[in-house]
């Protein structure tokens, strides 16, 4: 349920761009309705609708994530904070410029965020940020979370370079499958990875 939470927007980016992609009419229609007057110009057109559209639903959907958050009483993680000013700042940049290219930056900068702040914690505050997080279930060696540590770092810094590469060397089609299915995807199986490596080195 936690990853469904955190893939929601992204899942609903996808449905609205799929959608839109297939009635492209219907979608230049609406786009210039609701954002004529926050688009350069005041016309959406039929090339960048679907993605218009879908950048607006991802920013109320992470809008609506916090909401829902703060009414029933509950933490909300630093990153999801980030999340929406990124989608917001880059979003807005997006629809007001007719490019698909400020929201294609967002995946990248989030993941760039948190491998950042992963390793600024490890090498200037000298605290394991996965250690923090998994260290009340998991019982390892301290080399060993250091480890895990890093790998996280790297695998934070290969995705954001991936996204840059699907997004500006394919069709924003094929970025938005990846954006999903992609992103989803290597995320559990690098999940899958560290479960097997942490198998052997928790402690008994």
């Amino acid at each position: 349920m936690k990853i469904l939470f955190d893939f929601l927007p992204i899942i609903l980016f996808f449905g609205m761009f799929k959608y839109a992609e297939g009635n492209t009419e219907w979608a230049a229609r609406t786009a210039t309705e609701w954002l004529g007057f926050m688009v350069s110009g005041g016309v959406v057109g039929t090339a960048e609708a679907p993605v218009l559209l879908a950048t607006v639903v991802v920013i109320l959907a992470t809008l609506a994530q916090i909401l829902w958050l703060v009414a029933r009483g509950r933490k909300i993680d630093a990153m999801l904070w980030i999340s929406l000013g990124l989608v917001t700042l880059l979003g807005g940049a997006t629809i007001y410029f007719h490019s698909e290219a400020f929201i294609k930056w967002k995946p990248t900068v989030l993941y760039w965020v948190m491998g950042g702040a992963l390793l600024v914690g490890q090498l200037v505050f000298k605290k394991n940020g996965i250690q923090k997080l998994m260290g009340s279930q998991l019982s390892l060696p301290n080399d060993v979370w250091r480890k895990v540590n890093y790998s996280w770092i790297a695998f934070f810094a290969l995705m954001g370079l991936l996204n840059l590469w699907v997004a500006f060397s394919f069709s924003t089609a094929t970025w938005v499958n990846f954006k999903l299915f992609g992103g989803l995807g290597l995320m559990l199986l690098f999940v899958m990875a560290q479960a097997v490596f942490l198998n052997k080195h928790v402690k008994a």
